[in-house]
């Protein structure tokens, strides 16, 4: 079985556009799953620039899968070790949840695996 290592990360500006629906951040925090691939989130790191909470947001094919709420000026590391398979023909994707207004930076490091 060959394993590819791949990431979602960068530090990217951001505008909050409220608590209730998830943004798009940037178009590099997007990967499809190649058919006949399984891809697993290995651990999702983030910080946050500004003094308000936001919540950065792992999305499936369009639906919220895991939320990682980062408070004020701070950072956060979740490892998530395989809780499921990703099963390919899948669109991940990073999106932010942030209150309206709210501008500044978030550092985004998604780690997967796809085998």
């Amino acid at each position: 079985m060959i394993t590819k290592n791949l990431f979602l990360q960068g530090v990217f500006p951001f505008e909050g556009a409220g608590l209730e629906k998830p943004v798009p951040i940037h178009r590099e925090l997007a990967h499809f799953v190649p058919d006949g691939i399984i891809n697993q989130t290995l651990y999702f790191r983030g910080g946050n620039s500004t003094s308000e909470l936001i919540t950065a947001v792992l999305m499936r094919d369009g639906a919220p899968m895991r939320y990682f709420p980062i408070g004020a000026k701070s950072d956060v590391h979740v490892p998530l070790r395989v809780v499921e398979d990703i099963e390919g023909g899948s669109v991940i994707e990073v999106f932010l949840l942030a209150a309206d207004g709210v501008t500044g930076y978030v550092v985004i490091d998604l780690g997967m695996v796809e085998h």
